[in-house]
């Protein structure tokens, strides 16, 4: 059951936990932290109350059931996706036909990174919620109905009465298998103001992971904040450098970017110089993801329990030593990972930690459709690993597998996975 007023006063539900709970570092992060904020231990069990309108009873709750109390926030970009397949990206002058056309409900859809990624968080089974702006208009009611129908709770959208809501023209090119983005903003733009901090307490209550997509900054950076004092996670989307996104990394617990993003942001000479910069540079980074299309991923992720007597080890070796373990017969999803170890980079510095490298699917050609949207899916999938408690060696192959179920189909939602999918079993 779904309800979005979990602030009825005076009603409440009590959880009653009767059997032993063991918090091990196996527990899910935040339902750790649910359990320890917000009950009492006794008869070693737990006793957890929750606001929840118009009834009292007790159960015996598994951990899906708890993780239905608990919330993923997301503040940034939504809009509306028209797209278009054809044989070859026309040249100038050149009248062309889509491809597509007997697909008339997939060339158009809803879009936007925050807007995609939300969306595959809610269909993996969690219950996410978007900040965001439309504008009163055809386009905007499709935004939120379309939403709203995957399960993305949008009643924190500000929705203006005058303007016009985002929306992007997409040429997927069969050929060459890549797409071109022509986006049109939203006007007029959110503004700080138009979120009152009873909204935003609202909104952050009951949140386990807040994400960002780099845009509507100024919004961003307040949620930011307030989240950072309730010690709510933290994950953003570097995927190129915007204005704003050098604060809103400072807060950031988990950092996703683009493959070009961490050399351009930290000026280091080589990508695995560039993601251990990026640890330097922001202490409250866990761990920076930098994905690579089909050549995958890399992750680095900080540890706090390096010894001082480890063995430095350049990290460019490390990870050429890595990839010489990859099995290039396989064509799933796989992960291979380093011990903790002190990680340097001569002009860089040091940091304790573990280098993975995360393969992506092999496609067949016949099946690759549409990489719209594949980075989105990616980081709804992380979102959802990190709230369920996955390991990486788990989570980089689950978001490998989620972000190619959407390039087997046109746009950036049609295929993005349910979690009943049967190529998520193993994972689920």
């Amino acid at each position: 059951m779904k309800e979005k007023n979990w602030l009825a006063p005076k009603l409440h539900l009590f959880i009653h936990v009767l059997t032993p709970v063991a918090l091990t570092n196996d527990t899910p992060l935040s339902l750790r932290e649910a359990l320890l904020r917000g009950g009492r231990r006794k008869n070693n069990g737990v006793i957890l109350t929750f606001a929840f309108p118009q009834r009292h009873f007790t159960a015996q709750p598994s951990l899906s059931l708890l993780s239905s109390f608990l919330y993923q926030l997301g503040c940034g970009s939504v809009g509306v996706d028209f797209l278009a397949s054809v044989s070859s990206y026309p040249k100038p002058d050149d009248k062309i036909r889509s491809t597509s056309l007997k697909h008339f409900f997939s060339q158009v859809q809803g879009g936007g990174n925050a807007g995609n990624a939300l969306t595959c968080v809610a269909r993996l089974g969690l219950n996410p919620r978007l900040i965001s702006k439309v504008a009163n208009d055809a386009q905007g009611k499709s935004i939120l109905e379309e939403l709203e129908s995957d399960g993305v709770d949008t009643s924190f959208f500000i929705v203006s009465e005058e303007g016009n809501s985002p929306f992007t023209y997409i040429i997927v090119d069969n050929e060459t298998k890549t797409r071109t983005c022509i986006h049109t903003p939203g006007y007029p733009p959110l503004i700080p103001d138009e979120l009152s901090q009873s909204q935003l307490l609202s909104a952050l209550d009951g949140a386990n992971m807040v994400y960002f997509d780099g845009r509507l900054y100024e919004t961003a950076l307040i949620i930011a904040k307030e989240a950072a004092c309730k010690n709510i996670p933290i994950l953003v989307d570097a995927e190129r450098e915007r204005e704003g996104l050098d604060d809103l990394l400072n807060f950031a617990s988990y950092a996703i970017c683009s493959a070009r993003f961490p050399q351009a942001w930290t000026e280091a000479p080589s990508l695995p110089s560039a993601l251990l910069s990026m640890l330097l540079r922001l202490p409250n980074l866990k761990f920076v993801i930098v994905t690579l299309g089909e050549d995958g991923c890399i992750m680095l992720e900080r540890s706090v329990n390096g010894g001082s007597d480890a063995e430095e080890i350049d990290i460019h070796g490390l990870l050429e030593s890595l990839k010489q373990r990859k099995d290039e017969s396989k064509t799933i999803p796989t992960c291979i990972s380093s011990v903790v170890t002190k990680l340097s980079a001569n002009g860089i510095g040091t940091v304790f930690g573990r280098l993975f490298i995360g393969t992506a699917e092999k496609i067949p050609p016949s099946e690759l459709v549409d990489t719209t949207g594949a980075g989105d899916a990616f980081i709804g999938a992380v979102v959802y690993a990190l709230c369920a408690g996955m390991p990486p060696e788990k989570m980089l192959p689950f978001a490998a597998q989620v972000a190619a179920s959407g390039c087997r189909a046109l746009g950036a939602r049609t295929g993005l996975p349910h979690r009943t999918d049967p190529r998520l079993a193993t994972f689920l």
